[in-house]
């Protein structure tokens, strides 16, 4: 059973080698890099891909006052609950690597779900309209408009799926964003890794971006570079009960998810009336006579309706339903 005490069992410090140092200080004051870069992180599952963007991240915060970052790791997200894209804008460095925080990102969609198979192509739409507000509020600035609005540089961490429909969504992000940086984390397995080069590009095609290979942190005692081993169902438990203790002040005893669910089931409920909100299932057709039942004691995404689009519906949190 998770438990918020378990965060205690993570590593205290995170040896960020020379060549990661390198990497991120070569990103960083790239004097060519003219607007801010646009840095996309890849490499198999568990390579260090969060931690090498957590650190980026720190790096950038030193020469720029706000960075942006692109989650579209829903099976591990790092600022929001599971299951959620997400687009967030920090200002300020964050110096423990090891502990998840979370933090209010500037948009938000809800896929619901822990791995992009479950939908691929609304899991590429999801991104490429975070990315596409990104370009609409933090680059595409007029002069006339005053100093103040200055392009940010932007971290895009992604997921560690990087075969067969994993690969070709890979691909199709690199190719939408084409960032001005790509860092490809590598270990020694070489079948677990991407292949070498600009990968995504066609034959012959040539595009403006700096290839920036690095090899894992974590190494065995013969010095390769190995996945890192880490429990990714008890970091999900973690950031999830994270996300709902902010309903409960300090002083409650809250660390355990049973403790959790019943602090959530004792919890005054806010109500409305149904009929003011729309309710839609991800991935399933649900019969109209079994709507409601289907739908007590579960976690949702709570969403408002987008009038640009009737199927981008910004998600502005999760929420605990208790009953219908």
């Amino acid at each position: 059973m998770a438990s918020l005490s378990a965060i205690e069992n993570l590593p205290a410090n995170i040896f960020i080698p020379e060549e990661w140092s390198d990497a991120a200080d070569t990103i960083t004051y790239d004097s060519t890099t003219t607007p801010p870069p646009i840095a996309l992180i890849c490499g198999a599952k568990n390579s260090g891909k969060t931690t090498f963007s957590r650190y980026l991240l720190n790096v950038l915060l030193q020469r720029y006052r706000k960075v942006a970052y692109l989650d579209t790791d829903v099976g591990q997200s790092e600022f929001t609950p599971p299951g959620c894209l997400s687009l967030t804008v920090l200002d300020k460095i964050t110096p423990d690597l090891a502990i998840p925080c979370l933090k209010t990102p500037e948009r938000c969609f809800f896929f619901g779900d822990i791995s992009s198979k479950r939908d691929p192509a609304v899991y590429s739409r999801y991104i490429s309209a975070l990315y596409d507000h990104f370009q609409k509020e933090y680059c595409m600035f007029n002069k006339a408009e005053g100093p103040g609005n200055t392009a940010l540089p932007l971290v895009v961490n992604t997921p560690g799926w990087v075969k067969g429909i994993g690969y070709d969504i890979l691909v199709d992000l690199l190719k939408y964003i084409a960032p001005t940086h790509v860092v490809k984390i590598c270990i020694s397995a070489a079948s677990k890794n991407l292949p070498p080069g600009a990968f995504w590009l066609d034959e012959g095609e040539d595009a403006a971006v700096t290839l920036v290979e690095i090899n894992a942190a974590r190494q065995d005692s013969l010095k390769r570079s190995v996945l890192v081993q880490k429990d990714a169902r008890l970091l999900r438990d973690l950031r999830m009960m994270a996300y709902f203790r902010q309903c409960f002040p300090s002083y409650m005893n809250v660390t355990t998810i049973k403790e959790l669910a019943h602090a959530l089931a004792a919890h005054p409920p806010y109500e409305i009336p149904v009929s003011s909100i729309k309710i839609k299932h991800l991935f399933c057709q649900v019969p109209g006579a079994e709507l409601f039942y289907s739908l007590n004691a579960t976690i949702v995404g709570l969403a408002v309706s987008s009038e640009d689009s009737e199927d981008l519906h910004k998600c502005v949190g999760l929420g605990s339903l208790l009953s219908l």
